[in-house]
């Protein structure tokens, strides 16, 4: 398969080899920057992404020969395994992506890059985006001082990652006001995810209307599930026979959620927990 096949196939479709493809691409900076771009897009995916791939995206990330465009997309490519190598933990072999060594040496050579003034500002600004999926002390100021600023790119990059950082309530309630349209996406996922009560009324308004947006319905219907799952069982109902197959989705993820887990489902879960493997 060629790259342009591989990103319309399933990546659990991908052949045995994607990842050496990956590699070798992104090693050759003789390859057209169209295919690095999409060879690094496509290396972040759990399928396939290693240590060896994780240290050449970090590498072209640091790399001032590369182009801007291509260190970003390196960067937000190291974002979905830092959050589950925070997540995860590195116990269990059988789930572990990459080493705590490379984890640990990404996350170190992130927060230098974000602090290094010479480094693109729309390279600093996917640093940010990425390196808070795997929160560490330092992102608290560095987000608070993204939001206070007038630079609305920066004040964008602020609130996609009040999703991932505790403390920005009050932020994320006056964000559901902002007239920009990815704000707005931004602080109600940001909402949902810390199920922050009042913004309870404007996510409502919003999965009630007509008028919402497709993608901003289901981010708000996902949220109304975080913040009170008891009422939005009583919004949410009408949408799960909505015509479009992904509303429709997400309104009966959403109150499966806000459901809760079945006694059966308590039972089996406690009964792991007390006879593990």
């Amino acid at each position: 398969m060629d790259l342009r096949t591989l990103k319309d196939t399933p990546p659990w479709d991908w052949p045995r080899d994607a990842a050496s493809m990956f590699l070798k691409i992104l090693r050759d900076s003789d390859v057209d920057e169209c295919d690095r771009l999409l060879a690094a897009e496509l290396a972040g995916d759990p399928t396939v992404i290693n240590d060896q791939l994780a240290d050449t995206l970090l590498s072209i990330a640091r790399s001032r020969d590369e182009t801007e465009e291509l260190r970003g997309k390196a960067v937000i490519a190291l974002g979905p395994v830092l959050e589950h190598a925070d997540t995860a933990g590195f116990e269990d072999t059988e789930d572990i992506l990459i080493s705590e060594e490379t984890f640990r040496r990404i996350q170190e050579s992130l927060r230098k890059l974000f602090l290094d003034a010479d480094i693109p500002k729309d390279v600093r600004r996917n640093i940010l985006e990425a390196s808070v999926r795997a929160p560490q002390d330092w992102h608290q100021h560095a987000v608070s001082t993204a939001h206070s600023g007038d630079d609305e790119s920066w004040r964008l990059t602020a609130v996609f990652c009040m999703r991932f950082i505790r403390g920005f309530d009050e932020q994320i309630l006056a964000a559901l006001q902002s007239k920009n349209p990815d704000i707005h996406y931004q602080a109600v996922c940001a909402a949902g995810n810390w199920s922050v009560d009042a913004a309870w009324p404007h996510i409502a308004a919003l999965v009630a209307s007509d008028s919402t947006d497709k993608a901003l319905l289901i981010a708000a219907i996902d949220a109304a599930a975080s913040i009170r799952p008891q009422e939005a069982e009583e919004i949410l109902g009408d949408l799960i026979d909505s015509e479009d197959e992904d509303i429709a989705e997400a309104a009966f993820e959403a109150l499966a959620m806000a459901e809760g887990p079945s006694e059966d489902e308590d039972y089996d879960e406690n009964e792991d927990d007390e006879f593990p493997g």
